[in-house]
Formats: structure tokens, sequence, C-alpha cells
């Protein structure tokens, strides 16, 4: 078995005083993770799927690399919509901490896809994506596999927000299909959980470590619910068992009425 800390949507600012919609995000990324470490003696991996930085720059991915070294754990970090993904390759490219697109744990197959647009907020999963992730399942077609990505492949029912899925997540999941090895597919982006089953494959989202978004909302609305993770535990025989863990009490400094992020 493999245990895996998927995290995401971090949303760190320039500089750690700096607030989003009235939240210090960079003060709950540290407690969501702080969290983890504390209810967890040991991660495999720890999966960090895009939006790490809001206002991308050199300083706000330098200290998430600091902190995520701390943790002793390797980790893949995935771009988002608001990443500068040339900037998160050139800072993380550490053996512990990198952009790495396929990694192997024990006899698992993890495959980390971009599906950032640039100067957007909806994704797309490029041919060279697509080509890539089909060479690595056909390489590999005994190892079970997870797949992830920044943005959602499934509509989450939020109006406004499935404006900003993979646009073609159809060919996405048409690709995989054939591929019985392919166990689940796990996305930030959402700021929401997520689990459904679709074709045999499990698809999740994890909620943002900073606010999270209100599900089932025509318009832009930010939900009560606190921050938190997601672990995925991946067993020798495919299967998957996962939970998401939630900081408790109130966020702290919240505005009433965000109309943006």
């Amino acid at each position: 078995m493999i245990s895996i800390l998927q995290i995401s949507d971090l949303h760190i600012l320039p500089e750690s005083h700096d607030t989003l919609i009235g939240v210090n995000t960079e003060f709950y990324f540290n407690a969501v993770l702080d969290l983890a470490l504390l209810n967890h003696q040991y991660f495999d991996l720890i999966l960090v799927t895009g939006d790490l930085a809001q206002d991308p720059c050199l300083q706000s991915y330098q200290r998430i690399l600091v902190r995520l070294l701390q943790t002793n754990t390797a980790c893949i970090c995935l771009p988002g919509n608001h990443d500068d993904f040339q900037l998160m390759q050139a800072v993380f490219n550490t053996s512990a901490v990198s952009c790495q697109k396929q990694l192997f744990l024990k006899n698992w197959q993890i495959i980390s896809l971009n599906s950032q647009i640039i100067d957007s907020s909806a994704g797309y999963v490029e041919k060279t994506e697509l080509d890539f992730l089909e060479s690595c399942l056909k390489a590999y077609p005994n190892l079970p596999t997870l797949i992830a990505v920044h943005h959602n492949c499934l509509p989450t029912h939020t109006v406004w927000l499935d404006t900003m899925t993979i646009k073609n997540s159809a060919e996405l999941l048409n690709l995989v299909k054939p591929y019985p090895q392919v166990k689940g597919i796990t996305t930030g982006h959402i700021h929401q959980e997520m689990d459904v089953d679709t074709d045999s494959i499990r698809i999740l989202g994890t909620p943002s470590t900073c606010f999270q978004f209100m599900p089932l909302s025509p318009v832009f609305s930010i939900d009560s619910k606190m921050p938190g993770y997601r672990v995925i535990k991946a067993y020798q025989d495919g299967k998957i068992e996962t939970q998401v863990t939630r900081l408790e009490g109130a966020l702290h400094g919240l505005e009433s009425n965000p109309v943006e992020y």
C-alpha cells in the first residue's frame, strides 16, 4: 500500500502576510499541512495539484518549496491556471520536490498532466500531454495507475465553476477507457470535494487549503467549510481508499460577500 497526501489550491501570495478575500492563504496552507503530518505518521508522496500561487512570483514559490522540503517527503507539484509553470519548474527542481510527470511507487504508476491554458481559468489537455499519457499506459499495462491534473474533468453542477473545466475532458476520459489499469483521476481547482465513479475510474476533487467554493451555486459564492486535505491509500491490488480531513473552527478574516478572487 502507498499513502499519498493531496493538497491543492494554495493561492500563496507574494508576501506571507498578504490576504485574498480577507484570508491569509499562507497561514492556512501551513495549518493544513501541519494537521496532515500530525494525523499521519508517513506519506510516500505529497501531490500539490495546482494553483500554488495566486499572483506567481519567485518569493511565493520559494516559500512553498522551503515548507515542502521540511516534510522530508517526495513532492510533485502540478500547474494550475493561476501558476507560472516555467517559474515553477525552475524552483521545484530538487530531488525531493519537483514537477515530475511520471513516478513509480511500489507497483503504482503516478502520472501528472498539465491542463493549463495560458491567460485562461479554463483547462485543456494538449495533444502532447495526451500522447504522453497514452505512451505511459501502453508501456506499463500491469501497473495500477493514478492520474493527477489540476482542472476537473467532470462537472460539479456549480454553474459558474463548470465554465472552467477541462474543455476536452471527453477526449481525456475516452483515452483512458481502454486501459483498465487506470484506477483514479484526482484533481484540484474546484475548491470542494468530489468522489464519483465513472467507467470503473474513481474521479476525485479535493478541497483548497484556503477558502472553499459553495457547491451547486449558480454564481460565485464562498462556502463556510474549512480548508482541508485528501489522503489516498492505493493498494497493491489496485484498490483505492480515500478520505478528506478539514481543519476545525471558522475561517478567519473571510470577507462577507466577496465577488471574485
